[in-house]
Parts: C-alpha cells; structure tokens; sequence
C-alpha cells in the first residue's frame, strides 16, 4: 500500500446523498478476490446505460475526472452493504481521498484498511466545495495527513478527525496486517519468552 502523507490534487463533486455500495459497485461484480480493474466497474449501472455506451452526463466520463484523487461526496457516502469491494473500485479507478459530512462506519473502515482516506469536514465547508466545484474543473484542495487538515480554495483550511491507528498505517502505507509485521521480531521475542 502506498504511503499517504500529502495530497494535493483536483475534486470531483458527486453531489448524489446516501450512495450505497451497491451503486458504487453493483452486485454482479463482486465476484473477484483481486483488486485490480475493478475502477471499471465502479458506478457502473450510473456511467453506462444498458449497452454500455459511457453516459457523457455522468461526472466520471467527463474529462474532468480524468486523473483526479479526490471524489467530492454527498451526505451518508458508502452507506449499505459491507462490500470491501467499493473501495477497492474507487482506488483503482484512481481517488486516494474522498471528502463528505459522513460515511457509514463499515465503509469508512474499509476505506481506511485498503489506503483510501474519507475526510470529514462540517456542513457549511462542504456546501462551499459543492458550490464551486461543478463550475469550476481545475478546482483543488490540499490534504496533510499528519496535520489533519485540508486546504481549501483560497487558503482557508479546516481539520478533519480520523483515529491514530488508521493514522499511522496511512503515513506508513501498511494496513492492519504490515502494521503487525512490523513487530514480528519483538512478537517473536515475546513468545520465545514465555
């Protein structure tokens, strides 16, 4: 897992609230234990209509998302079903963050233990990012993981919460399992003395 320390890149808004994980990544596509192209599956049933023609309407076909990290969410992101999946297509399709007022606990963690980063930021802080973005293409914001904070247009910046664990195995680019191996010698040193 990559290292997330900072990121500065251009938004993509989504502005739609209560996306579950079946619309992020429908069904039918969780029949895969490998990450890898699952970005094309992502919001599949909202990007492509029923002969798989790209809708040119939907935000991620437009050529503003084109190498953008940062997905712009409604309220209540990733709310549903547990699905590991979801975050999986969003990091393969390319975000390493996503900023909302909430995300459904399960997804959140997901998110976390496969190098995404939900932001949580206030009502009114969003409700400027939603403003401005959809008019604005070249729209960026700055996320410092060390210091908790996301830089908005303007210089503005605002904090954002996120538990010390998943903190530290985001800067160190390691989930639940690299963190523990990391301590396989003081592991091994405990049992041998017991």
């Amino acid at each position: 897992m990559e290292p997330f320390t900072k990121l500065t890149g251009r938004v993509v808004p989504l502005s739609a609230r209560d996306v579950d994980t079946d619309q992020i990544i429908p069904a039918r596509f969780l029949k895969v234990t490998d990450k890898v192209g699952l970005g094309k599956c992502l919001f599949h049933d909202w990007r492509f209509d029923a002969e798989g023609r790209p809708r040119p309407d939907f935000i991620l076909n437009q050529p503003r998302a084109a190498g953008a990290p940062i997905l712009l969410a409604g309220d209540n992101f990733g709310c549903g079903s547990s699905r590991e999946h979801a975050p999986w297509a969003l990091a393969s399709f390319g975000f390493r963050a996503i900023i909302s007022t909430s995300f459904a606990d399960i997804f959140c963690g997901n998110c976390l233990k496969n190098g995404l980063l939900p932001v949580i930021v206030d009502a009114a802080t969003h409700a400027a990012l939603m403003e401005r973005a959809p008019a604005d293409p070249a729209i960026e914001v700055g996320i410092d993981l060390a210091s908790q904070t996301l830089a908005l247009p303007g210089g503005a910046t605002v904090t954002f919460p996120i538990d010390s664990f998943s903190k530290e195995c985001l800067l160190a680019g390691v989930d639940q399992l690299g963190y523990i191996l990391k301590h396989a010698d003081k592991i091994a040193a405990y049992e041998h003395g017991r």
